[in-house]
């Protein structure tokens, strides 16, 4: 019988477990911190207040949302100009910004004949708490009371989601149906987005937030149009595409050649504006 060699690691091998104990530990650092700070990644508020309404939208109106879990949150009312269709659009932003930055997107419908409610979710825009996916689920949904409250029920109102907001208004458009839905450069899931862009990490493992976007616009059966960058660097072309492909009632994908996530012609172009009105003279 031999003996098991008991002898010590030479130079070589404790150099090597003292390697492999320091990127064990950068590892272990480094997923901790993105645990602790990844709704600092996917939440990227503008600090401050906007202005009053009317100093960027000509005949808007400051308004104030109450959340069922107790907070007021700051958004901005726009009547429709010219022909009254008689239809509200609900608004949902993307993760950045606040609604001041959506102020050319509600010139547009209101020029087109749509009310139109901007507002901030909360930490945004000046608003109060910390931004989750259950906290903007219930924002939009004060979002949604308000408009009701002014004779604008889901089934008058046409959901406009941009990006993170085209989750959000998916997961509203399941509880409570609207005339029609449009998301605009949606993602199929947030975990889907983490792992296209650290794929060298176990995001689905470490995410808080979900936002199942395919499953959601599964569920709704009222008219969907998706609009697709598709030059978008921020969210990939196909997870736009995959979300027109789960739609329960797909009316358009509207695919706009060589535009990015955050070009205007994205944001607030003519096509985007041209496909809107579709939607709406569909329903309507």
């Amino acid at each position: 019988m031999t003996r098991a060699d008991t002898r010590s690691p030479g130079p070589r091998g404790r150099r090597a477990l003292i390697v492999a104990a320091v990127v064990a530990l950068v590892l272990v650092v480094l997923l901790g911190l993105l645990w602790a700070m990844q709704r600092s990644v996917v939440y990227v508020p503008l600090g401050g207040e906007p202005p009053p309404a009317a100093e960027v939208v000509e005949g808007a109106e400051d308004v104030r949302l109450r959340t069922g879990d107790g907070l007021e949150l700051g958004g901005w009312f726009v009547p429709a100009r010219d022909a009254d269709r008689e239809t509200a659009v609900l608004v949902a932003n993307g993760n950045a910004g606040n609604r001041e930055s959506r102020a050319p997107l509600a010139r547009a419908l209101a020029a087109n004949g749509f009310s139109v409610l901007l507002f901030d979710y909360r930490g945004y825009g000046g608003n109060p708490g910390s931004p989750s996916e259950e906290g903007l689920a219930t924002d939009v949904r004060a979002a949604a009371s308000l408009l009701a409250e002014r004779g604008f029920g889901a089934g008058d109102t046409i959901y406009f989601g941009e990006s993170l907001g085209a989750a959000v208004i998916a997961e509203l458009a399941v509880e409570r149906p609207p005339a029609a839905l449009f998301l605009r450069s949606p993602f199929s899931s947030l975990a889907d987005m983490g792992a296209h862009h650290y794929p060298f990490l176990p995001v689905r493992l470490l995410l808080w937030d979900r936002y199942p976007v395919t499953t959601q616009v599964a569920k709704v059966d009222s008219p969907t149009t998706v609009v697709v960058g598709a030059a978008d660097r921020v969210v990939p072309p196909e997870q736009s595409r995959g979300v027109a492909g789960a739609s329960a009632n797909l009316f358009e994908e509207v695919v706009l050649p060589g535009a990015g996530h955050n070009d205007p012609e994205t944001i607030h172009g003519p096509e985007v504006v041209r496909a809107f009105v579709r939607l709406a003279d569909h329903v309507g």
